[in-house]
């Protein structure tokens, strides 16, 4: 390391004589005085000269002047800092120092001038480019004969490189002796000896660190040559590094030395002068490692042959796809089961052989493997070559940019799974009609008996009103049974809007706790009333319904006595549930929790079916819940029920969270038509009774109307006689094009004629809505259908100004 210092202090001085004959080469860059400035007498011209000649950076100041300015730099000076001498000439140099030079360097410098003494101080200067330097300052005051000080004269020396080389050095050469003796790897520099022709005959460790014996079983190798320490090394082993001694390159690489008996792992390269034929050496044994190695690979060959094996004799489909979709890999049983060969499969995408039908849910999977999620029972159909689909329900795991899949064909299982729906479903229509029956024979009970009565002549009338009101209420029973009945089913025509959930459940709070009775005690556990994001879009009249339902259940399940406990929360996902997966989302959970009896577990399965009910009879119709899971699951949500017999029961719906919206302002309703106004209407109705039923409701109320039993003779009444009509009522559902098919042709062709709808259950109205048309539910009271008329025949008067 000495070395190293001293043949760098070598070639700076080399580069220093270097740099002085460049100056010279330059010109002289004498500065002397200005006319009228002070010099030192006769000696001025010397000293000036002999400062401009010297090598080593020289200014002179004159303190007698403001401020000790500069009054000569000569130009090795000017390089040094990289100011010209104009740039210097007439300023103090203080300049010269910045924010990182030490105040007692200049406290130094300052008070060797006032005192007109020498001082020699290291002090941080900067560059004219704002680097800085160190730099070794010798400041002497210059008097005259007579002994009056003239100038001073400061020489300068840049240390920087000295500083910084001596450092770095330093510092290289403890870490290098503390890793060459700490770290666990072998180390040793060696020294080549070449014969003649050049080939290495042997080597010698110049140094070894302490890991050397620990890692090659050598003691007292440093100083020795290998030859003499391992007879019969190998001849690769002084090719080698004799390669690297001549060319420089360094190598990487692992081998076996069977004179030692052991395998390392070894990092050579050249160190020094070419010269020296000296070669660095970092190596770890690994002869443990690879013997495991070879062990490993003997297993994973044993492995591969049993994968080879299964993957070839397994009677599931076996494939590998890239996460472009791309089968890479596929095993024959392809061809025994589906009819492919393996030739026909690789290359193919992995949709490319599914049903139409199962392609969105093939899509989703295959997007969910491919983000590295696993994939388990996922069922879809696949095409058998001869014709045909089979059911193959797919696992997989993600790695890296494939995946691996199996399938297993589980059409057999399918089959015998769809029989057990259909005569479940078979049970549940039978169940559901029984229900149907025996409830809606109550009513008509009412109803048959209400109307026999009133056919009783000399009815008195408080007698006959008792009558009508007792079938218009019966008539409303029965309306809200098939309503109940359609929102089980997810038939219904919701009309969602979004709303805050917050605060529809504190608004309904009041009517629960009467509803629950004065000995139930009611808690609603609600948000931060800051909180701004519980917004649902969902049918609001349905939401309410779904609540109440709950707390009346909650209520009966408590015998009136007891804690009901209703909370509100942001939920990010809806656990498994009724054998489907988990569901990641964004949702408001409303919880409805009970100390009642609890549910059975026998029972668990069935609180969801319509008129399932453990109630006594009068009690309930055993619709309220089935009306919640229709509802949720029509809404896009899900409901889930926890219960502990003794302990207490807690449903939760879960409905997906929606962003805020600007609350719309509220619609006036229209003044009613007057009797006798003519407003024509267009009526559509294919059912004979319930058509004339609404001419003579329409004619009764001074409409004028015209009556087309489908949407083919509608739209010839309106093609017949333009700008007859001033408002079209139709049925939804009727043979050929529906009724929301009609008004959105009419609207086509007509904008300016509202349409309203009436529909007392649709499957039209449930998948797709009314898509922006009035909607009259049936069954629909006379008040009801004028007012529904009146706002769009206003409406539209109101659009046409």
């Amino acid at each position: 390391m000495d070395a190293e210092i001293e043949r760098l202090r070598r070639r700076e001085r080399e580069l220093e004589d270097r740099v002085m004959r460049l100056e010279a080469e330059r010109g002289d860059g004498l500065r002397r005085p200005n006319e009228g400035q002070r010099t030192s007498a006769a000696s001025a011209d010397l000293l000036f000269t002999a400062a401009e000649k010297t090598r080593m950076p020289q200014i002179i100041t004159d303190p007698h002047q403001t401020d000790n300015p500069i009054v000569f730099a000569n130009r090795a000076f000017q390089n040094l800092c990289g100011y010209e001498a104009a740039e210097l000439l007439g300023r103090n140099c203080r300049f010269l120092q910045g924010p990182g030079t030490d105040p007692t360097d200049i406290a130094k410098v300052r008070d060797a001038i006032t005192a007109r003494r020498d001082v020699v101080v290291e002090i941080l200067n900067y560059h004219r480019n704002g680097t800085p330097f160190r730099n070794e300052l010798y400041v002497s005051p210059v008097f005259d004969p007579s002994g009056e000080l003239r100038y001073f004269f400061a020489s300068q020396l840049d240390v920087t490189r000295f500083r910084t080389t001596e450092g770095v050095l330093a510092e290289s050469e403890a870490r290098y002796r503390a890793l060459f003796d700490a770290v666990d790897s072998g180390f040793c520099i060696v020294e080549m000896r070449f014969d003649a022709s050049g080939q290495a005959v042997d080597y010698r460790f110049v140094e070894v660190n302490p890991a050397f014996a620990l890692q090659t079983g050598l003691r007292g190798a440093a100083g020795r040559w290998v030859s003499e320490l391992v007879p019969g090394l190998e001849r690769f082993w002084f090719d080698t590094y004799g390669e690297v001694a001549r060319t420089g390159r360094p190598v990487r690489f692992e081998s076996n030395a069977v004179a030692m008996g052991r395998w390392f792992d070894v990092h050579a390269l050249r160190v020094g002068e070419p010269e020296q034929h000296r070669v660095a050496i970092l190596f770890n044994d690994i002869t443990d490692r690879r013997r495991l190695e070879n062990h490993l690979e003997a297993t994973a060959q044993e492995r591969a042959d049993e994968r080879d094996m299964v993957w070839q004799a397994s009677r599931d489909l076996f494939v590998v796809c890239g996460f472009d979709g791309i089968f890479r890999k596929a095993n024959t049983a392809w061809t025994e089961m589906l009819g492919w060969k393996t030739s026909e499969v690789v290359g193919r995408r992995f949709d490319a052989l599914l049903h139409p039908d199962d392609l969105p849910e093939a899509d989703a999977a295959f997007l969910r493997v491919s983000g590295g999620m696993p994939l388990t029972d996922i069922d879809v159909r696949v095409r058998v070559k001869d014709g045909g689909y089979r059911w193959i329900s797919w696992n997989a795991i993600p790695r890296h940019d494939h995946f691996y899949a199996a399938g297993r064909d589980v059409t057999e299982r399918r089959a015998l799974e769809e029989q057990l729906r259909q005569s479940q479903k078979l049970e549940a229509v039978g169940q559901l009609t029984g229900g149907v029956a025996h409830d809606f024979n109550n009513l008509l009970t009412v109803i048959k008996s209400s109307s026999d009565l009133l056919k009783r002549p000399d009815l008195a009338e408080e007698r006959r009103q008792r009558y009508v009101g007792a079938i218009s209420d019966t008539v409303d029973r029965a309306a809200k049974l098939t309503g109940q009945l359609l929102a089980f089913a997810r038939r219904q025509s919701l009309r969602p809007e979004t709303f805050a959930a917050d605060r529809a459940v504190a608004s309904l709070a009041d009517m629960v706790r009467t509803l629950a009775g004065a000995r139930i005690h009611v808690h609603v556990d609600l948000p931060d009333a800051k909180t701004k994001d519980l917004h649902i879009n969902a049918d609001p009249s349905q939401f309410d319904t779904a609540l109440v339902n709950l707390v009346v259940n909650a209520r009966d399940a408590m015998d009136g006595e007891g804690d009901l406990r209703i909370g509100l929360r942001r939920a990010s996902r809806i656990p498994a549930v009724r054998a489907h997966p988990a569901q990641a989302g964004d949702f408001i959970a409303v919880s409805i929790s009970d100390t009642g009896s609890g549910i059975a577990p026998g029972t668990m399965d069935r609180i969801f079916e319509p008129f399932f009910t453990t109630k006594v009879v009068g009690q309930g119709t055993g619709l309220g819940l089935s009306q919640v899971f229709g509802f949720a699951k029509q809404s896009g949500g899900e409901i889930l029920v926890a219960s502990e017999v003794g302990k207490g029961t807690t449903f939760t719906l879960y409905l997906p969270r929606v962003a805020a919206v600007e609350a719309a302002s509220p619609v006036s309703e229209p003044e009613p038509l007057a009797e006798g106004h003519g407003t024509c209407v267009l009526v559509v109705e294919d059912n004979l009774d319930v058509g004339a039923f609404a001419e003579q409701a329409l004619r009764e109320l001074g409409y004028s109307t015209v009556w087309a039993t489908d949407a083919t003779k509608a739209l010839a009444e309106i093609e017949r006689i333009p700008y007859r009509f001033e408002v079209v009522f139709s049925d939804v559902v009727m043979p050929g094009m529906n009724g929301v098919e009609l008004a959105g042709e009419i609207r086509r062709r007509r904008p300016d004629i509202p349409v309203v709808l009436a529909s007392g259950y649709s499957d039209v109205l449930a998948a797709e809505g009314t898509h922006g048309f009035d909607l009259l539910r049936k069954p629909y009271s006379v008040a009801d259908l004028s007012r529904v008329l009146s706002r769009a025949v206003h409406n539209a008067r109101a659009r046409r100004g």
